[in-house]
């Protein structure tokens, strides 16, 4: 089955002073390094997306902090592992999300993983998602976000998925380390028609004057405008803001054609 993919560590390419935005199939990805006229010079996202058009899509965004070579470490981990990964991904429901979460789960709690996080410098926070049928599974470490913006659950004030989580990461000073780690892990039944599935960093959100700490915020820019578009508009607004952190945006739309689960006393 055709996996189209796409990989970037902001070590690579840091992007700073400039907006790229690019296509991986019908996923977006949008890169903004932060501005220099703010201090910065450096780039410590990262992230991965694989696709197999029409069956699923796969996402990691990463946010590292003292440098990128944690993110490096992560995605590293995850591209040498890509076959299994793959064999993981193809199985039926629900074993597909049970195989990747204990593969995340026993990869970053390995000897070998954590002696080589304590030779990188810095960690980084991380969020895996999932998509396939009509559910979206998620494996967050950290505070990048997650969103899903649909009428349905717009209607009833619903927009972020997992719980945006301080002082966890990965790497050099990890709660992986701990007699018990950090984490969190969910899955959602998507809605009937276009579910827009959003992941950023967040310089976004937290960006000089929090124009989009709200989420409907974020979810207006997409209105009458292509998920390029509304990508750019994120972007550009958070450079005009004179924004410093560096922001990261993966995002696409699943369009569900079925039924989904509603009140016994709903019609």
């Amino acid at each position: 089955m055709l996996m189209e993919k796409y990989s970037w560590v902001g070590s690579y390419n840091n992007y700073v002073d400039e907006i790229f935005i690019q296509s991986i199939n019908k996923v977006v990805i949008g890169q903004f390094g932060g501005n220099s006229s703010a201090g910065q010079y450096k780039n410590e996202d990262g992230c991965l997306v694989w696709c197999s058009p029409g069956e699923w899509e796969f996402a990691a965004i990463l946010d590292g902090h003292d440098s990128a070579e944690s993110v490096e470490l992560v995605l590293n981990t995850i591209e040498s592992n890509q076959e299994s990964i793959h064999e993981m991904i193809n199985k039926q429901l629900p074993e597909s999300f049970i195989d990747l979460q204990n593969f995340l789960m026993h990869t970053f709690l390995s000897d070998d993983f954590i002696m080589q996080s304590s030779k990188v410098q810095g960690e980084t926070a991380c969020l895996f998602v999932l998509r396939k049928e009509n559910f979206i599974w998620w494996f967050s470490i950290g505070d990048c976000i997650l969103h899903i913006f649909h009428p349905e659950l717009t209607a009833l004030g619903e927009y972020q998925q997992n719980h945006r989580s301080f002082f966890e990461w990965v790497g050099n000073n990890s709660t992986y380390n701990k007699l018990v780690p950090s984490y969190s892990t969910g899955v959602k039944e998507l809605r009937p028609g276009d579910n827009h599935i959003f992941l950023t960093t967040d310089g976004l959100t937290e960006c000089p004057g929090k124009v989009y700490e709200a989420p409907e915020r974020i979810q207006a820019e997409f209105c009458d405008a292509s998920l390029e578009e509304g990508v750019y508009k994120l972007m550009n607004r958070i450079e005009l803001n004179g924004v410093r952190d560096s922001t990261t945006i993966v995002t696409w739309i699943y369009t569900y054609k079925g039924e989904a689960t509603r009140p016994s006393d709903m019609k």
